[in-house]
């Protein structure tokens, strides 16, 4: 019976994982079946975790369409999902799905951080384009004010958009996934 509901769950975390694998635009942005030291963990520990966490981002997200008239929000699925280490992203906005897909790397931040990743891929997601332009500044902004974060600097425009609202990285995003 153990090993049977043991099964399962590594079943789950698979099965999950290659859903979102449907929402990336290259599969293989996350490639943890290609991880032979922790595939099993990680599919253990997101077949029974996965939906409290993304309950948790839901949460986050709900926050930012709060920010906004309900006539204003645009559709959007969010999720949590362990990147592979050759990608450099922390978040990803996927504005090619219907609805717009967020994704989130969890391990890669803290718990505490995760509403201020949201926030920026939100942005994204609400302006329909993966650009850090004026008027990403702008959306940021009003969603950094109905958060609570600091707001960006609207003029000039720089580089730290990419990076805002700021937030510490993890050191070893995969302990987060493996339950460590």
């Amino acid at each position: 019976m153990i090993a049977s509901n043991q099964t399962q769950i590594y079943r789950s975390g698979v099965e999950y994982l290659e859903r979102v694998q449907l929402r990336l635009p290259e599969p293989q942005m996350v490639d943890i079946m290609a991880n032979l030291r922790d595939r099993v963990a990680i599919c253990n520990w997101i077949g029974s975790q996965i939906k409290a966490v993304n309950s948790s981002l839901q949460s986050h997200l709900n926050a930012c369409h709060d920010c906004f008239d309900p006539r204003d929000r645009k559709p959007v699925d969010i999720f949590a999902v362990p990147f592979s280490s050759s990608v450099r992203l922390d978040g990803f906005c996927n504005i090619s799905t219907t609805p717009t897909t967020i994704l989130v790397d969890v391990g890669r931040l803290a718990p505490a951080d995760w509403l201020a990743l949201v926030a920026h891929e939100y942005a994204h997601a609400h302006l329909g384009y993966p650009g850090h332009d004026r008027a990403y500044a702008e959306v940021l902004s009003h969603l950094c004010l109905g958060l609570g974060f600091p707001q960006p600097s609207i003029i000039p425009v720089d580089r730290s958009l990419h990076y805002w609202p700021m937030y510490s990285p993890s050191i070893d995003p995969l302990a987060w996934w493996r339950g460590d």
